[in-house]
């Protein structure tokens, strides 16, 4: 070998310094490819729609199988009852109806069954079958 196969820097042979070699060549970037539908025709024309009907287990009560139980509770309150009151009363007569679900908090911290319990109220209030009393009051119509 000569000397001008070595590298000046590194005291290598050119073929093995890193000075010497020329950076690898970049990685070809991923083709992405469309996505393709496919479409399924009918031939015949008299063919219904066909409507799916399949629907995913719950994974929290929702806010309508509360109003029922709060306009119950209010009624036999007397038709005013406190927010709290309403609220462990919801809890202790649902128990054991409440879903895994409903016992994890909404992002602002909440229970998300007391979420719900409130929505059934701002629905309750909407429908006129509640009106807004005093702050933390909930009162029948």
């Amino acid at each position: 070998m000569s000397e001008t196969d070595y590298c000046e820097l590194c005291d290598l042979p050119k073929s093995q310094c890193i000075h010497g070699r020329p950076p690898a060549p970049p990685a070809p970037a991923p083709v992405k490819r469309p996505a393709t539908r496919v479409r399924k025709t009918t031939t015949s024309s008299t063919a219904a729609p066909k409507v799916v009907t399949k629907s995913a287990p719950r994974k929290w009560t929702p806010p309508a199988a509360f109003a029922p139980l709060i306009l119950e509770i209010l009624e036999n309150a007397g038709g005013s009852m406190s927010a709290d009151a309403v609220l462990d009363e919801l809890e202790s007569q649902l128990a054991d109806q409440l879903l895994p679900g409903d016992f994890e908090t909404t992002p602002e911290g909440e229970l998300r069954w007391r979420y719900a319990a409130r929505r059934a109220r701002q629905t309750l209030l909407s429908d006129g079958s509640m009106i807004k009393g005093s702050p933390g009051v909930w009162q029948l119509a």
